[in-house]
């Protein structure tokens, strides 16, 4: 699908540039032929009938592009509600809202769909606490034709900030525009002003479609990007600069005084990987102040202390944790021992590959109401490895846009823009050291290999903490190569899966930051189910 060149598009780019049939096929031969074993993994399962197997091989072995189907667009004009007005921000500003209780602001190139209006003022009449409230959408192409489902998490207001992911289309009660207005001084942005003045609690996603977006038939109003820009420049009030890509902001953070900062770096033997990681930290990593902790679990290779009491000598802190590998103990450990106020969880098979990485996760963790902070970390073939954690897909918890490109911009540009997400992966995880004591560390206990990021994660959402994704974070991540698998760690690995789901259950059926209508047997952001029956939140 070709969008126009215009910035406000930005977030629906994650269908753009897909290759055609013949294309496709012509890679996965080659492939195919490339890498036989993965390719026979493929056939074997699809031959047995274990589809989903299958289509994860298949994602591995070719890398994942979505399938995703728009729904059918209900035939039609909108119905009229009583007391529900749908205008533009001009119209209101020129003529008032009138005798509406609800108003739906929108803009040129969209309309409600048949039962928007119903389901809107049903939803404001079921929760008299929500003043506000969005739904999805549907692209449509040339010709009316439905081309992408915008399937929008829950409400973020670092992603609005960062990412116009929700869009004119806004339904909100009559006291809302009477108390708060609409400012004049930023069009094409008075919805996302209106929903960033609101409280949180206030403001809810309604999952199912609501509108079409038709990007060929109006473009947004001139001033458009100077409105977003405005806008995250105001929430920044100073304390930063605004850095602009297309229609995708980052909000860079003033820090004034960073502080020493621990890298905590788990480690047995695999010398070449450790290697790797630690120099890369120190080549690439622009931070004024580090210290360097490796927690090593019983190395006995020659090589590999040899290169420890290389590292001893030249300031790393070695810190010897014997017995059975316990990854979380193993942090726990140097995070009670760490000078810095700043934690950085980094797994012995991570690689920097920008320099800034650690002051992009830095400028997010520090803020009081941040807890954990997640980067974007990449495979060896240059394939998405970690963009958050979503729960409840894969038959758990899975990694966001897992096997996609690189550089893909992700779903509504969530591979770009700083987002909100239920977890993030300890393979490179930043937290200040206080908000990690607080809430006990990792549990040792329950979760000692597997799902203890998740873990921590969630309770420090439970202590009322954010968990924030930084896809300008970027490193390499040789995911398990550092791992073997045996009978003893397998049983180990079901007994922490039982742990997680007896602790946070209700927690993993339903992830606020990931739309409900997406397939959860598929990987994230390939296919949809049917919308209805997706539950409210």
């Amino acid at each position: 699908m070709r969008l126009p060149p215009h910035p406000a598009f930005d977030t629906l780019r994650f269908a753009e540039h897909r290759p055609g049939p013949a294309r496709r096929g012509l890679v996965r031969l080659l492939l195919a032929l490339k890498r036989p074993g993965e390719a026979w993994q493929v056939a074997r399962a699809f031959l047995a009938g274990k589809r989903v197997r299958a289509r994860d091989r298949a994602a591995i072995l070719w890398g994942a592009r979505h399938a995703l189907t728009p729904p059918p667009v209900p035939a039609g004009e909108a119905e009229a509600v009583p007391g529900l007005r749908v205008a533009t921000p001009a119209e209101i500003l020129s003529g008032g809202a009138g005798p509406a209780d609800i108003v739906v602001l929108t803009a040129p190139g969209h309309r409600l769909v048949p039962g928007a209006a119903t389901a809107i003022a049903e939803a404001f009449a079921a929760e008299p606490g929500v003043t506000a409230l969005y739904g999805d959408a549907v692209v449509l192409g040339p010709g009316g034709a439905p081309r992408l489902p915008v399937l929008r998490p829950a409400f973020d207001p670092d992603y609005l900030l960062a990412a116009d992911y929700i869009g004119p289309v806004v339904a909100c009660r009559r006291a809302v525009l009477d108390r708060l207005g609409l400012d004049p001084a930023l069009p094409g942005a008075e919805a996302a002003d209106l929903l960033l003045r609101l409280k949180a609690g206030e403001v809810r996603h309604l999952p199912r479609l609501l509108s079409t977006w038709a990007p060929d038939a109006a473009a947004p109003p001139a001033g458009w990007a100077e409105s977003r820009r405005a806008l995250a420049e105001r929430h920044l009030a100073g304390a930063g600069r605004v850095e602009a890509a297309g229609g995708i902001l980052a909000l860079r953070r003033d820090l004034p005084a960073p502080p020493l900062a621990s890298l905590i770096i788990p480690t047995r033997d695999r010398v070449e990987l450790l290697r790797a990681c630690i120099e890369s930290l120190r080549a690439r990593t622009d931070w004024p102040s580090l210290e360097i902790i490796v927690c090593d679990n019983d190395s006995r290779h020659p090589r590999t202390l040899a290169y420890l009491q290389r590292l001893a000598g030249e300031g790393v802190r070695v810190l010897p944790c014997p017995g059975p590998f316990n990854f979380a103990a193993m942090n726990n450990r140097a995070a009670a021992e760490a000078n810095g106020a700043l934690l950085v969880f980094v797994n012995n098979d991570v690689v920097a590959h920008r320099g800034d990485w650690l002051q992009r996760m830095a400028e997010e963790a520090l803020r009081p109401e941040v807890g954990a902070v997640g980067a974007k970390l990449l495979d060896i073939r240059e394939r998405i490895q970690h963009g958050g954690i979503v729960l409840g897909t894969g038959g758990l918890v899975t990694h966001a846009h897992r096997h996609f490109p690189g550089k893909a911009p992700g779903y509504l540009a969530s591979l770009r823009a700083t987002h909100r997400v239920s977890a993030v992966t300890a393979a490179c995880l930043a937290v200040e050291t206080e908000k990690f004591r607080a809430v006990g560390g990792f549990d040792e206990a329950a979760f000692a290999v597997d799902f203890n990021d998740v873990d921590l994660c969630l309770r420090l959402e439970a202590a009322g903490y954010r968990t924030m994704m930084v896809p300008g974070a970027v490193l390499y991540h040789h995911e398990a190569a550092s791992r073997r698998w045996n009978p003893e760690a397998k049983s180990r690995h079901e007994a922490e899966v039982a742990a997680l789901r007896a602790r946070w259950g209700a927690r993993l059926e339903a992830d606020p930051w990931y739309h409900p209508g997406f397939d959860p047997r598929a990987g994230t952001y390939v296919r949809m189910r049917e919308w209805e029956g997706a539950g409210p939140r």
